[in-house]
């Protein structure tokens, strides 16, 4: 049975004021899962509407209250934990347990942002002249604009608007059009734990007109994007024209170094779940194999039969281990960069093809596939393929992995397998990466450590743990004479 997903604006479920729609499909199956609201600009200027009249008394709300209410939110998302996986997986695709895992994240950021309501700790300094103290606070900068991607669409909504509502901000939240009603389950699950009318707001939609409305609203202090980095680009022009804060999150062409002295078995599973896990489909997978010449060949007959066993399907089967792709047109773009690799000489040991028949003739699959012979120069070894196809790249030693590893463009996640405590010490500095794991794969972000990269992955603000507070907040320094006169600071203190 199709459903209906809305968008939540002032506290209230209404449709777009166009009142047009747009389906969202199952990427396993094709099937409709829901007829959404297709918004425009005027949805936009009313959530942001909604959200600047709440910012007023949600800003003054003290903060432990605020972390109460998250609180409440982290219980109610545990209730809900197995539901919100379900609509996850049949809307995005990715294994049951891959989205049980992506709502675990929400909860963990509910509760650890919860406990900010009383962390919100500033400074206190001597001042350089008597009689006067010298201090800084954190304040919210406002409303705050969320553009979130289909790939994780309860975690990454969470790691944004939970830090920003901790600190006092108001949200207007623009999801993907991919996966508009997992965000309307989210944000219904908010609701229901008692979040303040305005306070949270939902805008979903088709086109991107309705997040470049968002973005060039004067009355929103910041936008949070995480997507592509043309798109991000394109946001950042159009917020520096209009004065406003920016943090971006744009992807990622990770790698794994697996040096001659590593566990090869152990090896393998991180490899396997970085490359493979979501299908690809991670701003953190790896999609570069970085090898030792004394190791390629075993670390590649292992990789092999290990990716045998690897089972692609509905990730609403518990048999499955790969689910689809997020639609044909992702599908499309995968298919287009394997036949560059071959193109270019790259050498097709497994996969390597769309999956068209049978059960997967309604959905959008795509081949686990790995290529060795791969060079630098490759277009599958310096552009993000955001599939399940992984790349050999043979080295010589440490420092020209760590050189490849640092070649391309992006730099968010980073891991190196070796029973070496120094050269494990070594890496860990020269790596140019916003994450680095040391005998595990790519992926696994906790939620108490900042996430984000250098380079093109980002602009330098983070997400998770104490960063994200400086990225939802701004800093006021407070001086207070109490002399009873003039004292005139750098002045009266020579």
């Amino acid at each position: 049975m199709e459903s209906q997903a809305c968008n939540f604006i002032g506290g209230k479920w209404v449709p777009a004021q166009s009142g047009g729609t747009f389906e969202t499909r199952n990427p396993a199956t094709g099937q409709v899962i829901a007829h959404c609201a297709d918004s425009g600009v005027e949805d936009i200027r009313a959530a942001v509407a909604a959200a600047r009249e709440a910012f007023e008394s949600w800003h003054r709300l003290p903060a432990p209250q605020r972390g109460a209410w998250l609180y409440r939110v982290a219980e109610r998302l545990v209730h809900e934990k197995e539901a919100l996986a379900h609509v996850l997986t049949s809307e995005m695709g990715k294994v049951l347990v891959e989205a049980r895992g992506d709502v675990q994240e929400a909860i963990d950021m509910a509760y650890y942002m919860g406990g900010e309501g009383r962390r919100q700790f500033g400074h206190s300094a001597p001042a350089e002249l008597p009689n006067k103290s010298a201090s800084s606070i954190r304040e919210p900068l406002g409303v705050v604009g969320l553009i979130t991607p289909w790939n994780f669409p309860s975690a990454i909504p969470a790691w944004k608007s939970f830090p920003a509502l901790i600190m006092g901000n108001t949200v207007v939240l623009k999801p993907s059009p991919d996966t508009p009603f997992t965000a309307a389950l989210f944000v219904r699950i908010l609701d229901e734990s008692g979040i303040p009318p305005g306070v949270v707001n939902l805008v979903l939609g088709s086109t991107p007109q309705v997040g470049e409305a968002l973005v060039k609203h004067p009355d929103v202090a910041l936008i949070s994007f995480t997507g592509s980095k043309a798109t991000g680009a394109k946001v950042a022009l159009d917020a520096a024209t209009h004065h406003k804060r920016v943090a971006l999150e744009m992807g990622g062409k990770n790698a794994i170094l697996v040096m001659e002295d590593a566990n090869l078995e152990l090896a393998v599973e991180g490899i396997v779940w970085s490359a493979f896990g979501t299908t690809g489909q991670r701003c953190t997978a790896c999609s570069r194999l970085i090898v030792h010449r004394a190791v390629t060949d075993r670390l590649v007959t292992l990789l092999l039969d290990r990716m045998k066993t690897l089972r692609v399907g509905n990730g609403l089967n518990p048999e499955t281990d790969v689910g689809p792709l997020i639609n044909q047109s992702q599908r499309d773009h995968v298919h287009d960069l394997v036949k560059a690799g071959q193109q270019e000489g790259a050498r097709l040991l497994a996969g390597g093809h769309s999956l068209t028949e049978g059960e997967y003739a309604a959905g959008s699959f795509f081949a686990p596939t790995l290529f060795d012979k791969v060079t630098p120069s490759m277009r599958i070894a310096n552009e993000e393929i955001f599939g399940p196809v992984l790349s050999v790249l043979e080295v010589q030693s440490l420092d020209e992995a760590i050189a490849l590893n640092n070649s391309v463009e992006y730099g968010l996640s980073s891991a190196l397998y070796t029973q070496d405590v120094n050269r494990a010490q070594y890496a860990m500095r020269e790596l140019h990466a916003g994450i680095v794991y040391i005998n595990a794969g790519t992926i696994g972000s906790e939620v108490h450590l900042p996430f984000g990269g250098v380079k093109a992955t980002g602009n330098g603000y983070r997400e998770a743990g104490q960063a994200a507070l400086d990225t939802f907040s701004e800093w006021k320094s407070i001086y207070v004479d109490y002399s009873g006169q003039l004292q005139r600071a750098q002045i009266d203190t020579t």
